[in-house]
């Protein structure tokens, strides 16, 4: 099933850009946890578009609708079915567009899949489709702070060329929100800003990355070797729109370092086995060891510029293109809650799954004696 992910904690998303809604069904949610429509639509309000002079002036208020599946403020264990309609779409702005192969778009390649494709704002492909993911990545991350007091946060690391240093120890959503571009750093927030307004104005884009840091993981989650935490999670984060890279700890930068440096060496800090540094990224072996997840993901400029240029109708025939339309110049302050969702919803399975595994055994281990 090529739109579930998850194996016990699964979600299903549905929903084209601009048909009458989008969502997502949650199934394997445990039962009688506290959730609410507010809660959801605060990490959705997050994501929309319209919200600030940096992103789409698409004008969706991204109110979700919970079907089913939560009585009385508490999830009831069965499927939660999430709805959010589309209220701003404009499906008039892409009528020129019908016939034309966007560049580095989805249109030529859903075509070859499918031999069919919904050339409205772009169907499936769009980022419009991640409001199911971070509506359910809201119910994840609930489950997570409840049960175990896990924390995510992640924010624009870097936009362009301007980087952001900051102290994943030290950052919280609130610094991350107290800017439009969902960067902590004030300095580097009023440079990415400045740097995508002119993007814009010169009918560009531009890419960058969003860091994420889930403190409070518990050690022993993942399920090597084709399921280690760190591939599930690299799984998800490559499947949000626009996604390109993705790094776990050290990353690439692991490539030019030796062992010797590398290598996380482990002590017991009041009465916890603890590693002094966190190259890892908080997994080894597949599986996490209680400290903080680091992760990385890179993001493409938007493919949808004001600029012209070349490309083909259905026919084959040359083209010129030059896109009009309310789109993102950066995807980056939108992304951020996106990467948040995802983690999440990884996150919370693997728990699940780890206990199921433990249950099991120590339901062995009682009979054996």
């Amino acid at each position: 099933m090529a739109s579930v992910i998850g194996t016990i904690f699964r979600v299903a998303t549905w929903g084209e850009s601009h048909g009458a809604a989008v969502g997502a069904v949650v199934d394997g949610c445990p039962p009688r946890l506290p959730i609410t429509s507010e809660e959801i639509e605060r990490q959705l309000l997050r994501r929309r578009p319209g919200q600030s002079e940096l992103t789409t002036p698409r004008g969706e208020e991204d109110r979700v609708e919970i079907l089913s599946g939560v009585f009385e403020g508490r999830t009831l264990g069965t499927p939660i079915l999430l709805l959010v309609r589309n209220r701003d779409a404009k499906t008039a702005d892409y009528e020129p567009l019908r016939d034309l192969y966007r560049p580095s778009h989805a249109d030529y390649t859903y075509q070859a899949k499918y031999g069919i494709r919904d050339w409205r704002g772009g169907g499936r492909a769009s980022a419009r489709e991640t409001v199911g993911r971070v509506a359910a990545g809201a119910i994840a991350e609930k489950l997570l702070a409840v049960a175990l007091g896990i924390e995510i946060v992640a924010w624009a690391a870097q936009i362009a060329d301007i980087v952001a240093e900051v102290d994943s120890d030290r950052v919280t959503r609130e610094l991350v929100d107290s800017h439009p571009t969902r960067c902590p750093h004030p300095e580097a927030a009023v440079a990415m800003a400045e740097r995508i307004s002119a993007a814009r104005a010169e009918g560009d884009s531009l890419g960058g990355a969003v860091r994420l840091v889930a403190r409070n993981v518990p050690p022993g989650l993942g399920e090597p070797v084709f399921d280690k935490l760190e591939a599930d999670l690299a799984r998800a984060m490559l499947s949000i729109p626009a996604a390109k890279g993705f790094e776990i700890g050290s990353g690439f930068d692991a490539a030019r370092i030796p062992g010797s440096r590398h290598n996380d060496p482990y002590r017991m800090v009041d009465g916890r086995l603890r590693t002094l540094t966190n190259r890892s990224g908080g997994i080894q072996g597949g599986i996490s060891n209680g400290e903080s997840l680091l992760m990385r993901v890179a993001f493409k400029p938007p493919a949808t510029i004001g600029k012209e240029q070349e490309t083909v109708d259905a026919g084959g025939r040359p083209k010129m293109i030059a896109a009009g339309g309310r789109h993102d110049p950066c995807v980056l302050p939108r992304a951020v809650p996106i990467v948040e969702a995802m983690a999440a919803l990884v996150l919370a399975d693997h728990w699940l799954r780890h206990l199921a595994l433990r249950g099991a055994a120590e339901r062995i281990d009682g009979a054996a004696t």
